[in-house]
């Protein structure tokens, strides 16, 4: 079945027969995946009871078992004998009539084209720069990358157009490529622009076989410049096969590529940076709005009142940005007169973006054009992508959990490339895959610079994923009016449901035995799931749980009868959980957020398939270790955050095999245990965030961490607690920092040494943190040519610091700096005024005095605004204003 919707897949035109035959076989498919998951749900439990107590009862269970699955294999072969009507290919054939609509869409939307140009200045002085480099060498790629609907093929018509490009090249020709193309069309298309032939000679030449077409038009662009644009291009293999007919030409020789997909531009040539063209701003989408809907008026900023602006702008922030939304938004409201019927389309305004209308109304496409993304999605990238509608509007996806959360869905079970390659490398794959194709957008990179962290979805991607996500029984999102607190699940709903409730109080209740993953987001305070009613849920695969009325957390043994549980998300103060836990053989990721959690030692390891455990404090201020820990499942990857205890040899020996280990948290309770255990880490390769906490003795301790240095692989370190330095060494206790960390936060470490001397030769490092007296000195420096990578800079309660210095040509590369509570710090150092690349100073709670001096008052400046007149954004906050929010 599975195979048979893969090939169907491959058929995006289908007609309603069709459709409505593929819909019953992926419920068929379901069907088949709940009787699995049912018998091993029977088999986990008949495990645990003695084989001669459940010796009558397995027959009649297999029989249950059996009467399904011939009632599935049934219905089946009741849809196959209608099936032969319908041909599959596996080469994606019937894709032609994709093709046609790819370019019917063109036409409708032309004159998007040759309208008004909003905000692409600086992208068409980026276009224009790479076009007249005058390069010598073969294919010189310049490619513009973006979603569908965002500009590209107007900046490519912009540039096209342009004056100095049409006095520079000698041929010009333009090709729409899209999905499906014909190559013999396209090589006649530029030949005829390079030659451009009598009606006599244009016959002859479309008789021609194809190599000679090939070398016709090789030999007609040799001694040209030429520019050639492929506008829409898909795949680098569509190019592969087309360049052998382009040669070097004369010397500045380009070609001009528009393509969704980055991968295709970073293929095609190396040398130029493909350039992506970014979503509007606000004023943009107004502007670009306002010359659309007010089409007589459009130099005429005023053209509309105040009522209608207030709407509009409303209607405007709906489009995301997307210029094709704007325009077809913009259009459409040209045609209504009155403000009741603008608001009309505010109320269904999805509706008017998405609609589609073959005949090619200005009004509809929108959907069809975000279509075409998704239909050539590879087959298994589909799921992740639909996952994405389960996300409130505008939510920052953290990556880490969304690959967790695709990896326990089953989207992802192993790399199809290298078995030794992690589930988690295969999902940092399939999320780059969507963010080359512009589907997915990277909001923050991670403390490397380069790693993505967090990501967002456009609002109109959202909505078509939701709708597709529904359609197709796959996920289903649950809004709560406000007049409602309860919301009832029933078998009939989809497998995956997403719950967003409102600001009332929201209580499940009901029965789902089909359900696969359950969501709950934005105020998780105010949802009640009792977990005793876990026997209603007991294929549940994703589960994300929170209990605030109690202090205590004993979480109910129930939750052990969860055996497909793949992923466990607990929200409280103080979780207690079970033995039961030890039961949950398919659990991948437990994340605990609570003041301290408190689990039996020897349940972990007999969860053989962990490979994340995370205790995150829920009130900030980082993680509080609690987990006493011996044995570890082999596999585990994340492990935050355990206490290292007297079991010291148990612990090591358990450490070492742990050759996945890339995240690990721990706490000492005695600083002679912190070098032994760092031996037993050494060996670890892929290890690279480290925290580190000690715990204050009965006697004065100096933890070794000399063994860091020799951790190469390290990028993350975090240390916190007393580290006061040795009175019998004659180095800092911060020597022995390893040479490639890249975020390094101190916290609470009693220095008296400053550590800036050796910090600042730290050649990798990016983020530094310094808190809650980190250091206990009064003066701190930063040397010239220190700091040569240092990207961002957080001080923060430092009571004893008084003086900072920082000499001319440290720290050469910051962007950021915030303090927090330094209270005796007399002033800002000199030394910022040198720092040009400093764009955001955050004052809290600083002394008043400092905070006047960089202030400008009633048009006077402060006697230190000299330092931080050069950075653009300076924020000063104290605490009676934050309260207030």
């Amino acid at each position: 079945m599975q195979c048979f919707l893969k090939d169907a897949d491959r058929k995006p035109e289908q007609d309603e027969r069709f459709r409505n035959r593929v819909s019953e076989i992926r419920g068929l498919a379901y069907d088949a995946e709940d009787v699995i998951d049912s018998f091993i749900l029977k088999a986990a439990h008949q495990g645990v009871v003695k084989r001669f107590a459940s010796i009558f009862t397995k027959p009649s269970h297999l029989h249950k078992i059996g009467v399904q699955i011939q009632g599935i294999q049934t219905k089946l072969k009741n849809i196959c004998e209608t099936l032969p009507a319908f041909e599959i290919h596996g080469d994606g054939a019937g894709s032609s009539s994709v093709s046609s609509m790819q370019q019917r869409l063109r036409r409708t939307f032309s004159h998007v084209e040759q309208e008004d140009v909003i905000s692409l200045e600086v992208s068409t002085k980026d276009v224009l720069a790479q076009l007249m480099t005058e390069e010598d060498r073969l294919h010189a790629v310049v490619s513009i990358v973006g979603m569908g609907g965002i500009g590209k093929t107007t900046l490519a018509r912009k540039v096209y157009k342009h004056v100095d490009v049409k006095r520079h090249f000698d041929c010009l020709a333009w090709v729409s490529i899209s999905q499906q193309y014909n190559q013999r069309e396209v090589l006649l298309l530029v030949l005829m622009k390079a030659l451009s032939p009598s009606n006599m000679e244009r016959e002859k030449i479309e008789k021609e076989k194809m190599e000679d077409l090939v070398k016709r038009l090789f030999d007609a662009l040799k001694e040209k410049r030429y520019l050639i644009v492929f506008d829409d291009i898909w795949r680098f293999e569509d190019w592969d096969i087309l360049k052998p007919a382009f040669p070097r030409g004369k010397i500045g020789s380009k070609i001009l590529f528009t393509t969704r997909n980055k991968v295709v531009a970073l293929q095609a040539d190396t040398c130029n940076s493909p350039i992506e063209l970014p979503f509007l701003t606000d004023d943009e989408s107004w502007e670009l709005f306002i010359t659309k809907a007010f089409p007589r008026n459009s130099n005429d900023t005023h053209a509309c009142s105040k009522e209608y602006e207030k709407l509009g702008r409303e209607m405007v922030k709906k489009c995301g940005g997307l210029p094709l939304a704007i325009v077809v938004l913009g259009g459409l409201l040209a045609t209504k007169q009155s403000l009741a019927q603008w608001e009309m389309v505010r109320r269904n305004i999805r509706g008017h973006l998405k609609g589609f209308q073959p005949q090619g109304s200005q009004y509809g496409a929108v959907n069809a054009i975000l279509a075409l993304s998704y239909d050539d999605l590879p087959y298994l990238l589909k799921p992740c992508f639909l996952y994405l509608g389960h996300y409130p509007e505008d939510w920052e996806i953290s990556k880490k959990e969304l690959i967790r959360l695709w990896i326990a869905e089953g989207f992802i079970s192993s790399s199809p490339e290298s078995k030794e390659m992690l589930m988690e490398d295969v999902g940092e794959q399939f999320l780059e895959e969507l963010i080359n194709r512009s589907l997915v957008k990277v909001v923050r990179r991670d403390y490397t610079g380069t790693n993505v962290k967090t990501v967002r979805i456009h609002d109109l991607l959202r909505d078509f994923c939701s709708e597709k996500a529904k359609e197709e029984n796959f996920l289903e999102t649950v809004l709560p009016p406000s007049a409602e607190y309860g919301v009832t699940l029933t078998e009939y709903m989809v497998r995956r449901i997403a719950i967003h409730p409102n600001k009332s109080y929201v209580y499940l209740k009901g029965k789902h035995p089909k359900l696969r993953s359950l969501f709950l987001f934005q105020n998780e305070a105010m949802i009640e799931l009792d977990i005793s009613k876990c026997k209603n849920f007991k294929l549940l695969r994703v589960l994300n749980l929170v209990r605030v009325d109690v202090f205590y957390w004993h979480v109910s043994s129930e939750i052990g009868n969860l055996h497909q549980l793949r992923y466990l998300k607990l929200y409280g103060k103080e979780i207690f959980l079970p033995r039961a836990i030890g039961r949950l053989k398919s659990l991948h990721s437990l994340y605990l957020q609570c003041r301290s959690c408190s689990i039996k030692p020897n349940v972990v390891s007999k969860l053989e398939r962990l490979r994340h455990i995370v205790l995150r404090n829920r009130f900030g201020g980082g993680i509080k270790p609690c987990l006493r820990l011996r044995f570890f499942p082999k596999h585990i990857e994340t492990l935050k955050c355990i206490v290292v205890d007297e079991k010291l040899i148990e612990f090591s020996k358990a450490v070492v095999g742990l050759s996945n280990l890339q995240s690990l948290g721990m706490s000492f309770k005695r600083a002679e245990d912190v070098k032994p255990i760092l031996m037993s880490l050494m060996e670890l390769q892929r290890l690279v965030s480290l925290y580190m906490e000690f715990k204050r003795g009965s006697t004065p301790s100096y933890p070794d961490l000399e063994p860091l240095s020799q951790f190469h692989h390290l990028s993350k370190l975090m240390l916190k607690g007393e580290m006061k330095e040795d009175p019998h060494r004659d180095h800092h206790v911060l020597n022995f920092l390893p040479p490639n960390i890249v975020k390094l936060t101190l916290w609470g470490c009693g220095m008296k040494q400053d550590p800036m001397g050796v910090l600042e030769k730290l050649s990798c490092l990016r983020i530094l943190k310094l808190q809650d007296n980190a250091y206990v000195g009064s003066k701190m420096i930063c040397s010239a040519n220190g700091f040569p990578q240092l990207d961002s800079l957080d001080i923060n309660h430092l009571y004893q610091l008084e003086e900072w210095e920082i000499e001319e040509g440290a720290m050469l590369q910051l962007r950021s700096i915030s303090l927090e509570e330094i209270s005796d710090l007399k002033m800002i150092p000199e030394g910022l005024k040198c720092i040009a690349t400093l764009q955001e100073l955050k004052l809290t709670e600083m002394k008043s005095s400092l905070e006047e001096r960089i202030k400008m008052i009633d048009g006077r400046e402060g006697e230190d605004f000299y330092k931080v007149r050069h950075i653009p954004h300076i924020q000063i906050i104290q605490r009676s204003i934050l309260s207030g929010h």
